[in-house]
């Protein structure tokens, strides 16, 4: 049987100017996999620029690669027509950031929910609509009395966001990418929307994407993660080893920001240097893409570091482990738990 999902080698550029063409890579040579048979919850990592979002897009196919393929169920999602690609759009879910740009402000929440139940004909009925309404609204921990036939304005944003999970579990969605959910609720809403989530993915057989810059909530989300800087891939594995014992100086650097409930502990120990003509270099891909922040940087990061597995579920793309054995980009998804 063919993987749910596969990212082979994918690169995206942008371009840009008339006069002359400058080009930014956004992601550079990634290659992921995820099974039909084991549903799971994998995170993107990584900050403000490093690609995550592009990696949203392109899984979403609203953007095309610039080379390497996406395949669903082993064909391009690029390629797929007619009753084919309605079944892609039905069964790869999406929730964004923003709970309230969703929403149309003149629209009831039984609108939201009504739509998508249509367009792909799930009901023969409303009462059968109404019960999957019900149904998906129940999932994700919300009463429906207290939310359908009200306006958006009308809800906090934790409900809105139940919402938009429970939009795309009334499709029965395979795949639900998660492009930084929790990051414009309240704090005290985070741990609900995160245990639904994690619901989901037991109950419900749904993959999930996690994306996040939040590496806290990574590590209660999921079990596998993914490190991306400037479009490429720093360190992936096992959530628990590389968030406990991160390889990478990267993945060290964004660990270490993370502010600690004990005071006795310093934040953000290590200094982060940079010098401001690497800044403005190209995407190019030639050398460490984090050697002008790199506290450890060598003179050989000129070159661009391989992958090289750390452990059974674990690997960096840094020269401090080049006596260990490379792998391949496409092999990396051998390294991630499920």
């Amino acid at each position: 049987m063919s993987d749910l999902l596969e990212f082979k080698n994918v690169t995206k550029t942008y371009s840009h100017g008339l006069l002359s063409r400058v080009s930014t890579t956004a992601l550079n040579n990634v290659s992921l996999k995820l099974e039909t048979e084991q549903p799971t919850i994998m995170t993107v990592a990584g900050e403000s620029g490093s690609g995550k979002t592009t990696m949203a897009m392109l899984l979403l196919g609203f953007i095309a690669p610039t080379s390497g393929q996406i395949l669903y169920k082993g064909k391009d999602i690029h390629a797929l027509r007619g009753e084919e690609r309605m079944m892609f759009r039905r069964e790869v879910q999406a929730v964004f950031q923003d709970p309230f740009a969703v929403f149309n402000p003149f629209y009831t929440v039984d609108h939201l929910l009504t739509v998508p139940i249509e367009r792909f004909k799930l009901a023969k009925s409303k009462n059968e609509a109404r019960d999957k309404m019900y149904e998906a609204l129940t999932a994700v921990g919300l009463r429906p009395g207290d939310v359908l036939g009200r306006f958006p304005h009308q809800l906090s944003g934790g409900q809105r966001q139940r919402i938009n999970v429970a939009r795309a579990l009334v499709l029965r969605p395979k795949l639900l990418v998660a492009d930084e959910p929790v990051s414009m609720v309240d704090a005290s809403l985070r741990a609900n929307i995160l245990e639904t989530l994690r619901r989901l993915q037991s109950d419900y057989g749904v993959s999930i994407i996690y994306i996040t810059h939040d590496l806290t909530t990574a590590y209660h989300i999921a079990k596998s993660i993914v490190v991306l800087y400037r479009g490429a891939v720093m360190e992936a594995g096992d959530v628990d080893a590389v968030i406990k014992s991160p390889q990478h100086p990267y993945t060290s650097l964004l660990i270490d920001s993370i502010p600690w409930p004990d005071i006795s502990r310093r934040w953000g120990e290590t200094a982060i240097k940079v010098r401001e003509s690497d800044i403005s270099s190209d995407h190019s891909g030639i050398g460490c893409r984090f050697a002008s922040r790199c506290p450890v940087v060598m003179d050989k990061c000129k070159q661009s570091p391989p992958l090289y597995r750390i452990s059974e579920h674990q690997a960096a793309s840094c020269f401090l482990y080049e006596k260990n054995p490379s792998i391949e980009p496409e092999k990396l998804s051998e390294l991630l738990p499920v």
